[in-house]
């Protein structure tokens, strides 16, 4: 059922980004590339899915995205401020109007107190001035919370472009 639930969201997804002429690139840490594999199962996505960055380690957020090194000293890499920067980051080294990105905790360890298991942060941003952030905590084990993740990411580009294709 869920992936049923993943293929439409990605097929609607490219609807709208097609319809508006836009790309799509992906900066993905949590998800480890499942939202790049989502929308590159749709055929035709070459038409609106530029690129996608699977940024694991904080090095790699640094290195490919540009993320400032002080916001994982000072928020940490599951937190709004660092997703909003992959997803600028995701911006300035594709040729996408549109990014994504995601991190979080999947679990089974890795939470805290502050960020329990199941803790995500997604940002989304169109061109230079259309930049949206959320915080999320998901139920199930590693793969039901990163599945989720994927689902919240789609559902938020549908959000930032109006839904309407």
């Amino acid at each position: 059922m869920q992936e049923q639930v993943l293929q439409q969201l990605a097929q609607d997804t490219g609807r709208l980004l097609l319809a508006r002429g836009l790309l799509l690139a992906t900066a993905e840490s949590c998800t480890g590339g499942w939202i790049a594999k989502v929308v590159t199962d749709i055929p035709g996505s070459s038409q609106w899915f530029e690129r996608g960055f699977v940024t694991y380690t904080n090095e790699a957020k640094v290195e490919l995205l540009d993320v400032p090194r002080e916001l994982f000293e000072a928020h940490g890499a599951v937190s709004l401020p660092v997703v909003m920067e992959m997803a600028i980051g995701a911006l300035r080294h594709s040729r996408a109007r549109v990014a994504v990105s995601v991190s979080g905790v999947a679990g089974p360890g890795g939470g805290s107190e502050a960020k329990p298991v199941g803790t995500v942060c997604f940002g989304w941003a169109l061109g230079d001035h259309l930049r949206r952030v959320d915080r999320r905590r998901f139920p199930g084990d590693r793969e039901a919370v990163r599945r989720q993740a994927v689902i919240r990411v789609l559902e938020g580009v549908g959000e930032l472009l109006g839904r309407r294709a």
